[in-house]
């Protein structure tokens, strides 16, 4: 069994993989074996891996099974202790790896853990999807120590400290195999966005923690796949948060947080219409709440199995507060005022 191997899921990313993966080779060769699993991509990216990146191991898919399904499928082809979950745009750097990795052999409670995201564009700032570390509030809104809604914090060194977090970021997620497994992985059915959200929360769940090392840091890219106003993002995000609530919940909150969340949701999308102008996404949320509303008894198992499975009542990095409310009506636009 292997110690550590940093999986890339790759689509179409040839770009990416020749600007970003040498990084990941120079800094990672000695501590993990890389892997990049194909999500049968129709660009050269398979020439360019085999022809510049020879040490590389290459898991090839069939067809493209989206980011959740396709790294399901692809780690069940790897034995190792810990997974590291990478995106194709992510920078790493010197020792980026040690810390997590020594954290995770320290504590065996620990699931799961992010380094630092800082943006690659601007290297004093955060990126936004993951900053350092993830949280939800009472109604299903992620949020980060560096990042609410569309404000984006500078990193000043105000989070430098290891903390426990509800999520971590997809984009660099390491976690143990076994964690993972033990979970079944990432929900194929969400395809792609808030899948980790979902996966992280139901292993808190479990009594299982979640722990972002700043003390290890990349540069992400971001929006490498969808730019942020793109109405197929904005269909799953809506689509995936409700099913991750509704799965995740506790039974005594379900019906509240589904009244509100209507309200909510039918409020954000005609904001998207009358201020921004943007019909697509006015759509897409309509569209979204119709496809969970269909697909909803699909996960009643799912639901039944994570409730029984509950070993924490009160988990405290989901915040009990509205984060709409103290962002748009208190003005509090960062993690630290919250």
């Amino acid at each position: 069994m292997e110690k550590v191997a940093i999986v890339i899921l790759n689509w179409n990313g040839r770009e990416m993989l020749s600007k970003y993966l040498p990084s990941v080779l120079q800094y990672s060769r000695d501590e993990a074996t890389v892997y990049v699993a194909d999500n049968a991509s129709t660009d050269d990216s398979l020439t360019l891996l085999r022809e510049h990146f020879p040490e590389v191991r290459l898991i090839e898919l069939e067809k493209n099974w989206g980011f959740a399904e396709g790294y399901n499928q692809a780690l069940r082809q790897i034995d190792a202790e810990y997974y590291l979950l990478l995106n194709s745009d992510i920078e790493v750097t010197h020792h980026w790896l040690q810390p997590m990795t020594e954290y995770l052999d320290a504590h065996p409670e620990v699931a799961a853990c992010q380094p630092k995201l800082l943006s690659i564009f601007d290297r004093d700032s955060f990126e936004y999807a993951g900053a350092s570390g993830g949280f939800l509030d009472r109604f299903g809104y992620p949020f980060c120590r560096g990042r609410i809604f569309e404000t984006v914090e500078r990193d000043n060194g105000q989070y430098d400290y290891q903390t426990d977090i509800l999520w971590a970021t997809g984009a660099a997620l390491m976690i143990r195999s076994k964690d993972y497994w033990d979970v079944k992985g990432l929900d194929a059915r969400f395809f792609a966005h808030n899948e980790e959200i979902d996966l992280c929360w139901r292993l808190r769940i479990r009594g299982r923690k979640i722990v972002c090392i700043p003390e290890s840091y990349v540069y992400h890219v971001g929006g490498g796949t969808l730019p942020k106003s793109n109405p197929m993002k904005t269909f799953l995000n809506f689509r995936n948060n409700l099913t991750m609530l509704y799965k995740c919940l506790p039974e005594g909150e379900l019906k509240v947080v589904m009244r509100w969340r209507w309200w909510l949701d039918y409020l954000a999308a005609w904001e998207m219409l009358v201020l921004k102008r943007n019909v697509g996404d006015f759509k897409a949320v309509y569209r979204a709440r119709r496809a969970f509303k269909r697909w909803r008894k699909e996960f009643e198992n799912d639901r039944r199995e994570i409730q029984a499975s509950r070993q924490v009542e009160v988990i405290p990095e989901r915040k009990m507060f509205s984060l709409l409310w103290q962002y748009y009506v208190k003005g509090k636009k960062t993690f630290s005022q919250l």
